[in-house]
């Protein structure tokens, strides 16, 4: 023992560093050092065992390893030089081999370190996180994560018994990131990260930030797994669908919260792969283009509907395994059917095992609460203006694009993004560096993102929620816009709800808010919504909204639905409405499927399902959604009809006449004007018997008459049910 220590130079102090889990760098000390000239010394500490030597690659003992703390801190002195080795251990009558974690090289190579010092490393998830691979021949896992403050990173899992002083990380100054190969472990072990802040306290266990699966809520610990591995058959689709995401394309999205569209028995949650075999050809049936999902990284409330993520790089567990979630991508392309996922960069939970304080700092999050707290949902505020921070989430956002073959980023809550003063009173904010309220480190970080999907996202789209009325959304970033494709229509959406709402009686005063629209439609290019926002919190259902008797509120939203499908913009509707739910939406439950027994309901369904192929199938009602030349008013002035009659568009000039009729009375010799004369087919009347409705129309067809009306050189005289719409085109 005594020869052992007079000829292994480890200080006292380091020894209790490494037993303690004090030492800032054990790669320093932990592993082989020495040799030729000097003694080759290998150390490691073993809490576990009670022996231990250093044995060759064939199991043969080349030295015994000396205790030298009764902690478990081991040290074997060699003459010679370095070469492979292992370690054998004892404990009891028990032995086993294991690789020393401490005799391998780097991770991150200098590439990967400058890039992530810059906050320009496109592919960091691939560097970042828990990477089943081999090194040296041997097979095991390469953990790396940022923590620039912290004094210790630890890996802790079940396979150390969550003992952080013992595969205490090896820091890389350069770029304030902390990385480990630990040999032996493979893909489903748990694990979470122990950090020891820069004050030296430790912190509570840290999932790993670009964990690429997770523990089912409410578990927290990170689960090894790796890049998703999917044998993908979607190359037909990956190649054509920047078409079918252009402005001038259909688009027509189902929005679906994943846990609670359709339960299994029990009130189970389905697998992806059920959801796959059930939602799939349901959205598809009903014509739909794409399926938008709440946002599916990893949460830890359900109640939060995935609003609230940690797990960014993460399919959320309750509906199985990351390649789960890429069968139901796959399947989803394979039967013509895109995916948009909702995707939150505004905001992150304060749960102790999260992002907040990651290294015992605001790192990710603002110092300062009035930048870096969100009162409304007591969340934490990315600090974008920190280079890795945004590189985090611009990463984050192509991840989903390229590793799943997400089609679309519905990017949440931008309007809190944009400015600084966001739901804040006077005195709550900080002014941006010109003293405005424009958050000019979010603006930069959404135009970055979009220029990078447009570039690299293989023709993904991106929309915003966004609210206000800052300008150039979806305008391209090179014209000075923040580069998104599309931006919800609130203004749209909150209107025409407005409208409908009333009593068909008192909307002759209210006309202008079906109006109202035409006057920015074209500002933006603009999807129409009615999501989940307008059917939760005590605000009912969309039919719920509707006002009259079980007849009238079942007509009021089938020509509504009309109306928003024939007005310009792209369309989105949250799940339940395509069949008239009555109840509000509950998460926490299956939709009411059995109401499809009824008519009345599945005239609804029908109806939405026709809508959509008239959508798809006529181009005059899509290719110039979002150009002025594809909309004429023919008739916004009948307030006291409370009827609305225009025109729409298609490139070639190709036309689609839409009639509304907002009130319960059934208006015969109703004069319209017509863009050009001929026998027009009625190819659509939302008040025929198949929907519900009382079967009132034109017979299929009108006829043009040279009589000048509304401006036009013919006209028609039709016959307008009770609170319906119509559309023709020309025969």
């Amino acid at each position: 023992m005594n020869d052992i220590r007079q000829r292994d130079d480890l200080l006292p102090q380091a020894a209790e560093a490494i037993v303690t889990g004090r030492h800032g760098d054990p790669y320093a000390v932990l592993g082989m050092h020495g040799g030729g000239d000097r003694a080759l010394v290998v150390r490691t500490f073993a809490p576990h065992a009670d022996k231990a030597a250093v044995v060759d690659l064939d199991g043969a003992v080349v030295a015994p390893m000396e205790k030298v703390h009764p902690d478990g801190l081991f040290v074997a002195v060699m003459e010679g030089k370095p070469f492979a080795y292992r370690l054998k251990l004892w404990s009891g009558k028990h032995s086993w081999e294991a690789d020393d974690p401490y005799r391998f090289g780097l991770i991150l190579g200098e590439l990967d370190i400058y890039l992530i010092a810059e906050g320009r490393h496109h592919n960091l998830y691939e560097r970042l996180g828990a990477h089943p691979t081999t090194m040296e021949g041997v097979d095991g896992v390469a953990f790396a994560v940022w923590a620039p403050n912290a004094r210790r990173v630890s890996v802790v899992g079940d396979f150390n018994g969550w003992d952080g002083r013992r595969h205490v990380m090896r820091r890389r100054t350069e770029a304030g990131m902390w990385e480990m190969f630990i040999p032996g472990l493979s893909r489903g072990l748990y694990y979470k990260f122990e950090i020891v802040g820069p004050h030296g306290n430790t912190l509570p266990l840290k999932m790993d930030p670009f964990a690429f699966a997770t523990e089912q809520p409410p578990a927290t610990s990170s689960v090894v797994h790796g890049l998703v591995e999917h044998d993908w058959q979607d190359a037909g689709w990956m190649a054509a669908r920047a078409p079918q995401n252009d402005r001038a394309a259909p688009i027509s999205i189902y929005e679906v919260h994943l846990g609670s569209w359709r339960r299994g028995s029990g009130n189970t949650l389905l697998d992806y792969d059920a959801l796959a075999d059930e939602l799939i050809p349901y959205a598809k049936e009903l014509g739909f283009t794409h399926v938008e999902l709440l946002p599916i990284s990893e949460h830890p409330f359900s109640g939060s509907w995935g609003y609230q993520p940690i797990g960014l790089y993460a399919p959320t567990s309750r509906f199985g395994s990351p390649e789960g979630f890429a069968r139901f991508v796959d399947r989803a392309h394979r039967e013509g059917l895109g995916v948009i996922i909702d995707w939150v960069p505004a905001h992150f939970p304060t749960d102790a095992h999260g992002l907040g304080e990651f290294d015992g700092t605001h790192l990710y999050e603002h110092a300062d609460p009035r930048e870096g707290f969100h009162k409304d949902w007591n969340t934490l505020i990315y600090n974008l203006g920190r280079r890795e921070v945004a590189n985090f989430l611009e990463a984050n956002g192509l991840f989903w694009l390229d590793r799943y073959h997400v089609d679309g980023l519905r990017v949440d809550a931008v309007a809190s993004m944009l400015y600084r003063d966001y739901s804040r009173s006077h005195g709550e904010w900080v002014p941006n560096v010109h003293g405005g309220r424009e958050n000019l480190e979010s603006i930069a970080f959404l135009r970055s993102l979009n220029t990078r999907v447009a570039e690299d996202g293989r023709g993904a789209l991106t929309a915003a929620e966004e609210s206000t009325a800052f300008p150039q959304v979806s305008r391209p970033v090179n014209e000075g816009g923040l580069g998104f494709d599309f931006k919800w229509n609130m203004g749209w959406m909150h209107d025409t709800l407005h409208y409908i709402q009333r009593e068909p009686i008192y909307r002759r005063y209210h006309h202008n808010a079906m109006t109202f629209g035409l006057h920015y439609a074209f500002s933006e290019d603009f999807i129409l919504p009615l999501s989940h926002d307008e059917v939760v919190h005590g605000k009912g259902s969309l039919l719920g909204k509707m006002p009259g008797d079980r007849w009238q509120r079942f007509a009021n939203l089938r020509a509504y639905f009309a109306f928003m499908w024939t007005h310009p913009g792209k369309k989105l509707l949250f799940m339940g409405g395509e069949f008239g739910q009555e109840r509000e939406w509950n998460h926490d439950q299956s939709l009411d499927w059995h109401l499809l027994v009824d008519p009345f309901h599945k005239g609804v369904q029908t109806l939405v399902g026709d809508l959509n192929r008239l959508y798809r199938g006529e181009k005059a009602l899509h290719e110039k959604d979002c150009d002025p030349d594809g909309f004429e008013w023919i008739d916004a002035a009948d307030a006291d009809g409370s009827v609305f009659v225009y025109a729409r568009f298609a490139a070639d000039r190709s036309p689609a006449v839409a009639v509304m009729n907002f009130t319960p009375v059934v208006r015969s010799n109703y004069r319209i004007g017509l863009p050009s004369p001929g026998r027009w087919r009625e190819v659509l009347n939302t008040d025929a018997a198949i929907y519900g409705g009382t079967n009132v129309g034109n017979a299929g067809e009108i006829v043009a008459e040279a009589i000048p009306y509304h401006g036009r050189q013919q006209s028609a005289a039709i016959t307008l049910p009770p609170l319906a719409g119509l559309v023709f085109v020309p025969a």
